[in-house]
């Protein structure tokens, strides 16, 4: 009987030691030790790469600190090996369009909501994304043809409603 739990024992102790990595990481994160949380990752991934949720997880806690490059290449790389992570290509989608690639956003997003029709921060950074589009196409406009009141209309209150300034 011993025997046998030890062989149990001996079994069932790395899954144990890789569940308490991402948990440890985000004791880390959440404690304020945004550095170690990320160590932690780092060195658990070394042993284990193909751990979605824990790439994830790193991308996105790169992502909060503003390590932008290093959280990009992640998430393509996620995406590559897990191409159905809606998750995967809504965060990249994010960073896409905090860049200002929109239409690359745009592709992300719309793969994000195929995989996954009810991700309902996929589905509202679409909305995001689509309404930026339309900003973007009715500032084209204005510059391409002569002023229109209702475009100038449409152009400000989609601006108000972004808060943001047409450029």
């Amino acid at each position: 009987m011993r025997a046998a739990l030890l062989l149990i024992c001996c079994f069932l102790l790395p899954f144990a030691g890789k569940a308490q990595a991402l948990e440890q990481a985000h004791a880390h994160w959440y404690a304020g030790r945004q550095s170690q949380a990320i160590e932690t990752l780092d060195l658990a991934l070394r042993d284990n790469p193909q751990q979605a949720r824990w790439r994830f997880t790193l991308a996105w806690m790169l992502q909060e600190r503003g390590e932008l490059g290093r959280a990009e290449g992640l998430l393509r790389a996620l995406i590559e090996d897990f191409p159905d992570l809606a998750e995967a290509h809504n965060n990249l989608a994010v960073l896409l369009a905090g860049r200002g690639d929109l239409d690359a956003a745009l592709v992300a997003l719309q793969r994000a909501v195929q995989l996954q029709p009810d991700h309902v921060q996929a589905q509202e950074n679409l909305g995001d994304v689509l309404m930026r589009m339309a900003q973007r196409a009715y500032l084209k406009a204005t510059q391409t043809a002569p002023p229109r009141a209702a475009l100038s209309l449409k152009l400000r209150r989609l601006s108000d409603w972004l808060n943001t300034t047409p450029e």
